[in-house]
């Protein structure tokens, strides 16, 4: 892998370097007697959250409550995103932005919350033949029946037999084209509403995105009670790749992934699928793990030869006629049609199936600079043969940046953490 220039490129800056240039500033002026990373805890602490670039995919981007599952899909599809803020219907015009917004709602939350249904109700007692599940509260709600139910009738009570053409039937069934977003709140985003205002340091958002693992910050503007950006993990590690050559980012950027103490996954730890298996089975072990993707291995060489993410779902919903001709649906078989179909739709999502590797030895910079190239969350680490040694995803990058000072929160989340019981994502 070849280094990065360190010098800083001449001609037009793109915000996120202008950004890096006053991280820059900031840090020039820092007391010398603090170690580096206490100087980058006070840089990121001294900027707000407004000066963040904003994504154009981000800009008037809302998915009403009373929209349908299948209407958010194709919203999210047809941006171009995996995420959207939801905006409560029934709220006044005056609301506040607490009122005025109940979440946010993903790709993957979607996803997450069909699987769930998807699975094996627990028996009734006879006295009580009503009592929904845990599993079917949430659709009974939806729709006055259970969806869990519903899908079973659909052939999706077990993952080994689904067959290609369920999720043709599954996105014309009436408990899919009926179920409103407003009716998987409370399974999909935190609850309350978690949101920063525009005064809120960098410092807050990077240990939001990294120690207390949310996807996705999303930026109020109290002035207009509307939100006013989110802010991704990817989008944090596109600012950092632009702040290339800056001697703030190169005192840290330069070091490599063991002296930073990266990979935080072991290979011991990470979780696997093969190919031959089910990949609704992929899918809801991802769920059930609580994770963002999986290596896909070869059951003969044992060795990995791909990567499928919680976000690939998407293509079970926006693509589903793709599979209509297998009998059951295998990660490779899902992996080789989604790649066919990627092939004819350019400006479809792109899928995260290809593994992306490096070395031990590689550094955070040139780390950075590989997942913003190739728009991914994950990069395996590997030796010379090609074995798994570790897993490194944004969020470990992030969390390498900054630290928590003692304290730094008090009462910030009152009311928001733990997650909710029902809570999926």
């Amino acid at each position: 892998m070849m280094a990065m220039d360190t010098m800083v490129a001449e001609g037009p800056r793109s915000p996120e370097a202008k950004l890096g240039l006053r991280v820059e500033d900031l840090w020039d002026v820092m007391e010398p007697q603090l170690s580096p990373t206490e100087k980058l805890n006070a840089c990121f602490e001294s900027i707000p959250v407004s000066a963040f670039p904003m994504a154009p995919s981000n800009k008037e981007l809302e998915i009403k409550s009373d929209a349908t599952l299948a209407e958010a899909v194709k919203v999210l599809a047809r941006h171009n995103i995996l995420s959207a803020p939801v905006v409560n219907v029934d709220a006044p015009e005056d609301a506040s932005w607490l009122d005025r917004y109940i979440g946010i709602i993903e790709f993957a939350g979607i996803a997450v919350w069909i699987l769930h249904q998807s699975e094996p109700t627990t028996p009734t007692s006879p006295s009580t033949p009503n009592t929904p599940t845990s599993a079917s509260a949430i659709a009974a709600k939806a729709n006055g029946l259970t969806f869990a139910l519903e899908l079973e009738n659909l052939g999706l009570g077990s993952a080994a037999t689904t067959s290609g053409n369920f999720f043709e039937d599954l996105i014309s069934s009436e408990p899919y084209k009926n179920t409103k977003v407003c009716d998987i709140s409370g399974t999909f985003r935190w609850a309350p509403f978690l949101a920063l205002e525009r005064s809120n340091s960098f410092l807050t958002m990077l240990l939001l995105l990294s120690k207390y693992k949310m996807k996705s910050v999303p930026v109020v503007d109290l002035g207009a009670d509307r939100i006013d950006n989110i802010i991704t993990q990817s989008a944090v590690i596109h600012m950092l790749a632009e702040c290339a050559g800056l001697q703030w980012f190169e005192s840290w950027g330069t070091k490599s992934l063991s002296e930073v103490g990266l990979p935080l996954v072991t290979p011991d730890q990470i979780i696997k699928v093969y190919e031959d298996e089910p990949v609704l089975q992929a899918f809801k072990l991802m769920r059930k793990k609580r994770i963002g993707g999986v290596p896909v291995m070869d059951r003969d060489q044992g060795k990995a030869v791909g990567n499928i993410s919680l976000r690939d779902v998407q293509f079970l919903l926006t693509a589903p006629e793709i599979y209509h001709d297998y009998r059951s649906i295998t990660v490779k078989d899902f992996v080789t049609a989604v790649r066919s179909y990627l092939e004819k739709n350019k400006d479809a999502n792109p899928m995260s199936s290809e593994l992306v590797t490096c070395k031990i030895d590689c550094t955070i910079k040139d780390l950075i600079k590989l997942l913003d190239d190739e728009k991914i969350h994950r990069v395996y680490v590997v030796d010379d043969d090609g074995n798994l040694q570790g897993l490194i995803t944004l969020r470990d990058i992030i969390s390498r940046l900054v630290h928590e000072p003692r304290g730094y929160f008090g009462d910030f989340f009152d009311g928001v953490l733990p997650l909710p019981l029902d809570c999926r994502v």
